[in-house]
Parts: C-alpha cells; sequence; structure tokens
C-alpha cells in the first residue's frame, strides 16, 4: 500500500471515554481497543476509518460525513464490554481532495488484508462509497459475498464517475453473476422507477419501509436471516439514512419515513449471529447535522450489538 502519513492515511490515535476503574470489569471500548498499529491482527474486531464525503457531494448530497469516522468512534468509547474478544483500530483512510478513486484503492487494500487474516472489519465511513471499497476488498481476500444493505436507497445508480449512489452497481459489475444483493428500508417515495427496474434486472431482493412496518422486530430478524442464508461470507452494510429523521437527524438524506431503531436492531444483530459476516461498514453519519450527537450514539450501540452477536457466535464455534 502506498499511504502518506496525516494524508491519505492516519494511524489509530488514542480512544477517550469514561473510566470507572482498571481491570476487565470496567472495561469499555476505549480502554480495552488496541490502537498501537502494529498492524499484525488475526481473529480480531478491526475498526477501519474512511474519512470521505467526494462520493456524497458528486451525487448531490449534502457534506460532512467525512468525519463521521471521528464521532463514531467518540460514541464507541464510552460503550460498557462484557466480553474480552481483541479489538483492534487499523487508523484511518482519508479522500485527498477529489481523488476519490485512490482513497477506494487504498481502503481495499487495507480491507483486503484485514479480513484475509480472519478480523471482522469494521468500517466507519463516510458516505456510502465507502461501500465499493470495502466490498472490493473483501472480494479479494474471500470471493463472492452475500450483500445485505440496510438503507433508503438502492444505491445502483449508473454514473461516469463513482458516487455514494453507485456503491452496489459497482459490486454488481464486480461480481458479475455471483452478485448477490439484498437491501432492507427501501423508500418507493425516494427511488425512481429506473431504479426499481435495475434492481429487478440484477435479481436484488427488496424490502420496502413499508413492509417492515407491518411486521415485528422478530419477524424482520427472521426476513433478514432468511436473505444471507447458505456458507458464504457476508457484507453487511448500513446507511443511517434508513432509519427516521428523528432518530437519524445527521445523515446526507433524512428519512421522511424510515425503518424503527429496534426493528433495524433486530435484524443487523441476527445477521451477526450466522457468525459469518467478515465485513461490515456504518455510513452516512454527518455530525454537522447531528442533533445531541443522536445518531452517533444509535450508530455506536448498533456497531456494539453487531460486535457482541458476532463474538457470540464465533465463540460457540
Amino acid at each position: 500500500m502506498n499511504t502518506v502519513e496525516g494524508e491519505l492515511y492516519t494511524p489509530p490515535a488514542a480512544w477517550s471515554g469514561r473510566d470507572d476503574g482498571p481491570g476487565p470489569e470496567h472495561a469499555r471500548w476505549h480502554s480495552a481497543i488496541d490502537t498501537s498499529g502494529s498492524g499484525a491482527w488475526r481473529d480480531s474486531v478491526a475498526v477501519l476509518g474512511f474519512a470521505t464525503d467526494e462520493g456524497v457531494e458528486r451525487n448531490g448530497g449534502r457534506q460532512g460525513a467525512a468525519r463521521g469516522p471521528e464521532a463514531l468512534r467518540a460514541a464507541l468509547g464510552g460503550l460498557a464490554l462484557h466480553h474480552a474478544h481483541p479489538l483492534v483500530d487499523a487508523g484511518t483512510v482519508t479522500t485527498q481532495g477529489a481523488d476519490l478513486e485512490g482513497a477506494q484503492r487504498e481502503v481495499s487494500d487495507r480491507v483486503r488484508e484485514l479480513v484475509g487474516a480472519g478480523n471482522l472489519a469494521v468500517v466507519l465511513g463516510g458516505g456510502h462509497e465507502t461501500s465499493f471499497a470495502t466490498h472490493r476488498g473483501a472480494y479479494e481476500a474471500l470471493g463472492p459475498m452475500h450483500v445485505i444493505n440496510f438503507d433508503a436507497h438502492f444505491d445502483l445508480r449508473e454514473a461516469d464517475h463513482p458516487t455514494s449512489g453507485t456503491p452496489f452497481r459497482q459490486i454488481a459489475e464486480l461480481a458479475g453473476e455471483e452478485f448477490d444483493y439484498s437491501v432492507f428500508g427501501i423508500s418507493e417515495a425516494n427511488n425512481t422507477a429506473v431504479l426499481f427496474d435495475t434492481a429487478r434486472r440484477l435479481g436484488v431482493n427488496t424490502v420496502l419501509d413499508v413492509e417492515l412496518a407491518e411486521l415485528s422486530p422478530r419477524e424482520c430478524a427472521v426476513a433478514a436471516a432468511a436473505a444471507v442464508e447458505g456458507d458464504k461470507p457476508i457484507h453487511l452494510s448500513i446507511d443511517l439514512d434508513v432509519l427516521p429523521a428523528a432518530v437519524a437527524p445527521g445523515v446526507s438524506a433524512p428519512a421522511g419515513f424510515g425503518v424503527g431503531v429496534e426493528k433495524l436492531r433486530a435484524m443487523v444483530t441476527a445477521v451477526a449471529a450466522t457468525g459469518r459476516v467478515a465485513l461490515v461498514d456504518v455510513v452516512e453519519l454527518n455530525p454537522d447535522f447531528d442533533v445531541d450527537g443522536r445518531t452517533a450514539k444509535t450508530a455506536a450501540r448498533l456497531i456494539h450489538d453487531i460486535v457482541d452477536a458476532h463474538v457470540a457466535a464465533v465463540s460457540a464455534g
């Protein structure tokens, strides 16, 4: 990897959070996560930041998602741990100017190394352009994957350059006939007929926000787990604009309807409980528009619970 410290790539820094005392009984993310930057990690949960919103700008959204990784780390830092699974911080990649493509290649390289060594890569975005970069790296290490995205938008746009609206179209081109994409939370009002036609042509498993509204959290969880049945590794993506604007105001495109947080949590933890999730990305947090940090706090809780479910699954063997 060709990196420039403090520019394209920034090594991890110390995390902060509430300190109740020494010992594992007081452990929180900030006290347990390894920020040494050694890079020789195996079988860990590895956090990688992607500070980017060039793709959001290209897609006509409001910028600010490049500050998402910092806000997510801050929100995660104080959460209490109830397991001893290794946690590591793999640093942050930052898009330099308009060179989104170069930054995506850097993220792909780092994700390839992380998942290839058996780590669960948890990537903190950044705009949804994050997902093509992360998926490409995991695909290069592991081959075809189930992709399950929780999002109000398909992100299957066709464009001359990568944007936050193109990642799953790019993944489709990468995977070819192996493309396996489910998206939960689609807003019919916010996706054109062209995008629905594209999704049908690509065989996308589409679940609308209004369909999820008719289900209980348990029923939502069953549906999400069914979407990733099999033995392939899983790429789990969360675009925070899938949540109602009252819960997640700090995003590029706040949702007028959205999916309730209790249902989203049930679905993402059900997917994580398969033990086959290799890659998680959480995207579109825009701290500039967050209210009382509520979007960051909700996202941090989702990440925390995904990791808990993953650790329980792999520990059970």
